[in-house]
């Protein structure tokens, strides 16, 4: 049997491999039980392994890479347009396989146990960070529904709810201000959980060489900085930094007919962790961008006397997306240029 390439659609219980021969015929289906994917595909003769960069792929790429093994991983939504007539796993299989032939497919790099571990850090954060957003908006609507309006901020409303637990007031009821205690005290806990988590990336960070080099750039720091080594490794898979950018969604979405171009707005593709902190990084730093007397101060000078500032901060934050990616690429620091 001679098979040039591997695709394999993954289940939780059930996987479904399709072989194609050099023409691109399909000399080989099966359906396995996960358990027994790796030693049935390391048992066929050496070739390409195709797979979707879905959950648990990377796992198994980095199997099949320490076997010797070319691994090719796609994002779904480019093989989607291959599968053929009606959908069934041999049917995404076989796509899987096919789009891995194309010549100008792109793929997604395996992530090392490191990257892999990082990101798991990352997105339990980022699960804690919103659970804390949830519980304080909980809080603003208890406050609210009995006549008190707290400030925006964290700080405004920790001191709302030092009022809020006065025993005086007699249009708040003891059970209510237990329950107000309770769930402050949850908010502790959670903040506590993320600042130790915020320790651990610090510490990272100054471990990391890639790292270090990163948080040289402003408006990124040391969140951005791991989840950018977490996601993109060393940048190698893109060829230039706005492919970087596009990826983060950073650049307009784009409706062209009849050779007539029509720019809209942000496409928000790729990564959505990385581009919300990217984007509040390039916020918060844009002030003082603006008043650097260098290159970077100036073309934002330029772009903020023409441009809605939210519009600024979302080219700003294409901006450091190019320069993370040359930074990566290069193996240099951030160096800023005078104008």
């Amino acid at each position: 049997m001679s098979i040039s390439i591997l695709g394999v659609d993954l289940g939780k219980n059930l996987c479904s491999v399709v072989g194609l021969d050099g023409s691109g015929a399909v000399v080989l289906r099966r359906r396995l039980r996960r358990s027994g994917l790796v030693d049935f595909v390391l048992g066929l003769p050496n070739s390409a392994i195709a797979m979707e960069a879905c959950c648990g792929a990377h796992h198994l790429g980095r199997v099949f890479e320490a076997a010797g093994r070319e691994v090719r991983l796609m994002s779904p939504e480019y093989v989607r347009p291959y599968v053929k007539a009606q959908k069934n796993d041999d049917r995404d299989a076989e796509g899987i396989a096919e789009a891995a032939t194309r010549p100008t497919m792109r793929f997604v790099p395996v992530k090392t146990q490191v990257q892999s571990d990082v990101q798991a850090l990352h997105r339990a954060r980022s699960r804690l960070v919103a659970e804390r957003t949830a519980l304080i908006n909980h809080l603003r609507a208890l406050l609210l529904e009995r006549g008190i309006v707290a400030a925006k901020g964290r700080k405004s409303l920790e001191t709302e709810l030092e009022v809020f637990t006065d025993e005086e007031r007699p249009h708040v009821s003891p059970r209510i201000r237990l329950l107000v205690e309770d769930l402050r005290s949850e908010w502790r806990d959670l903040d506590r959980r993320i600042a130790a988590f915020d320790a651990e990336f610090v510490r990272m960070a100054r471990d990391d060489e890639p790292a270090r080099r990163l948080t040289s750039i402003p408006g990124v720091g040391v969140i951005n900085a791991t989840a950018f080594i977490a996601a993109v490794g060393d940048a190698r898979c893109f060829n230039r930094g706005r492919d970087l950018a596009a990826w983060l969604g950073l650049v307009p979405k784009q409706a062209t007919t009849g050779g007539k171009p029509k720019l809209l707005g942000i496409s928000k593709r790729g990564n959505r962790y990385l581009r919300s902190t990217l984007i509040h990084g390039a916020r918060a730093v844009l002030p003082r961008l603006t008043n650097d007397p260098s290159l970077l101060g100036a073309w934002l000078r330029s772009l903020s006397a023409r441009a809605h500032k939210n519009v600024v901060v979302v080219a700003l934050a294409a901006k450091l997306a190019r320069i993370i990616w040359a930074v990566l690429r290069t193996g240099d620091s951030y160096r800023s240029m005078a104008a």
